[in-house]
C-alpha cells in the first residue's frame, strides 16, 4: 500500500484482515487467481487491461489479443520480471535465487 498516515488503527486493521481472509478457500471467485498475483513467486504482477480496447490513444499489446496462450504467458512473465526488477530489487533478488535453485 505504500507510505501513508492514517487517522486511526481501524483502516489498517481492515487491510490486514482483507489480506488474510482472501487466502481462505472459497473467498476469491477463482481459486487459481491467487497463483498469478503480486508477490507470488517473488514477482510483482503484470499489467492489467480492461475495456475500452483503446483509451486516450493507448491500447494493450497485440499479443494479448492473439489467442496464443503460451505467448501471452511469456509476455506476462517478462512484464512481471521487468516491473519487479525496476520497482522491487529485494524481490528480484529472491526471484533470481529461487529460479537458480530450480536449475
Amino acid at each position: 500500500m505504500g507510505d501513508f498516515v492514517l487517522s486511526g488503527g481501524e483502516p489498517a486493521s481492515f487491510v490486514f484482515v482483507d489480506a488474510l481472509v482472501r487466502l481462505l478457500p472459497g473467498v476469491l471467485g477463482n481459486k487459481d487467481s491467487i497463483k498469478e498475483e503480486s508477490f507470488e513467486n517473488h514477482l510483482l504482477e503484470y499489467p492489467q487491461y480492461t475495456k475500452p480496447r483503446e483509451w486516450e490513444g493507448k491500447s494493450p499489446p497485440e499479443v494479448l489479443f492473439s489467442g496464443d496462450h503460451a505467448k501471452i504467458k511469456g509476455w506476462r512473465l517478462s512484464q512481471s520480471e521487468a516491473i519487479t526488477r525496476r520497482q522491487r530489487p529485494d524481490l528480484w533478488k529472491k526471484y533470481l535465487e529461487k529460479k537458480n535453485e530450480k536449475h
